[in-house]
């Protein structure tokens, strides 16, 4: 899962960057509205983090402007205003939730998880030959024994499964399970695939994550 944080306050930004990080998802950060709507427009993202006030464009002209486009992905914004009349014109703009600041980042993360869960009940639980994965409890099983990964191998696996059946490129997979400022020259990726491969006991007859030698990897039901 990818995420844009759009907030012009660094520590704000890099702290919630870094918590969502090590919770495996793939984060960007825009430090101004202008930036920031850009990034949103590119519909990479899979939920996005405003700030009200900002520079340049505010949060609530990107909320306008991004559900022109895209109607579905979860909004949530991040501000100091809390009137009910500023809570209700938010909702109204086109978010889908609102904390206010300061807040403690384990609510924020809950939110997050409850607006993604929404926007994917019905792909909860992913399939790729005899491997299982259930995207909220984190849990992964084999012929329905339980596997157990590391954080960024689940998110690998899970991105995998989920574009079962097309080619998933080198850059692709690092800006959607890492970042996109990622160095992805460091073959990273590979030493991942491996680890899975290792630990889901995935031999030669069960080729289901497959090399495609010079750009990438693509899981098949075999």
């Amino acid at each position: 899962m990818r995420i844009l944080i759009v907030e012009d306050e660094p520590g704000i930004s890099n702290f919630i960057k870094q918590g969502l990080e090590e919770e495996s998802y793939a984060v960007d950060v825009a430090e101004n509205g202008t930036a920031g709507l850009s990034l949103a427009l590119s519909g990479e993202y899979d939920l996005l983090l405003l700030d009200w006030m900002l520079p340049g464009i505010s949060g609530i002209e990107i909320c306008r402007q991004f559900r022109k486009e895209f109607k579905e992905t979860p909004i949530i914004f991040l501000t100091a205003k809390d009137t009910v009349q500023e809570t209700v014109f938010g909702l109204q703009t086109g978010a889908n939730d609102y904390i206010k600041k300061p807040f403690h980042f384990e609510e924020l993360l809950e939110r997050i998880k409850v607006q993604l869960r929404g926007n994917s009940i019905e792909t909860e639980l992913l399939e790729l030959g005899p491997i299982k994965i259930d995207t909220v409890s984190h849990q992964v099983f084999k012929n329905d024994e339980e596997v157990s990964l590391t954080k960024k191998e689940f998110a690998l696996l899970e991105y995998l499964i989920r574009n079962k059946g097309k080619v998933c490129t080198r850059t692709r997979i690092i800006e959607s399970v890492w970042d996109i400022h990622f160095d992805y020259n460091t073959g990273v990726i590979d030493v991942y695939i491996n680890a899975l491969r290792n630990k889901l006991q995935l031999g030669e007859d069960q080729n289901i994550i497959q090399t495609i030698r010079g750009i990438g990897y693509i899981a098949k039901d075999l």
